[in-house]
């Protein structure tokens, strides 16, 4: 079974596009909220981080990963693919 995978983004926002490329190159299956300008998501997104308000927000598993660039280490340090399962 595969991993649930949701990531929180602004489609102006160019980690956001890079970490949904990353995501699109390994044809992950993931549930995607485009939160662009909307506040009230932007707020709900915040409860569940515990307090981080950038984005891209990926969460695994719902376990909170991170951004970007947390993405882009755990693949880096070729960790990603075993979360993915």
């Amino acid at each position: 079974m595969a991993a649930k995978v949701e990531i929180y983004y602004w489609t102006t926002c160019p980690f956001c596009r890079r970490a949904l490329a990353l995501l699109d190159a390994k044809d992950v299956d993931y549930t995607g909220y485009d939160i662009t300008g909307d506040e009230e998501a932007r707020a709900k997104m915040v409860e569940r981080t515990g307090g981080p308000k950038s984005v891209p927000q990926i969460f695994i598993n719902d376990k909170l990963i991170g951004g970007c660039d947390d993405l882009h280490a755990l693949e880096e340090k070729g960790e990603l693919d075993s979360l993915l399962l």
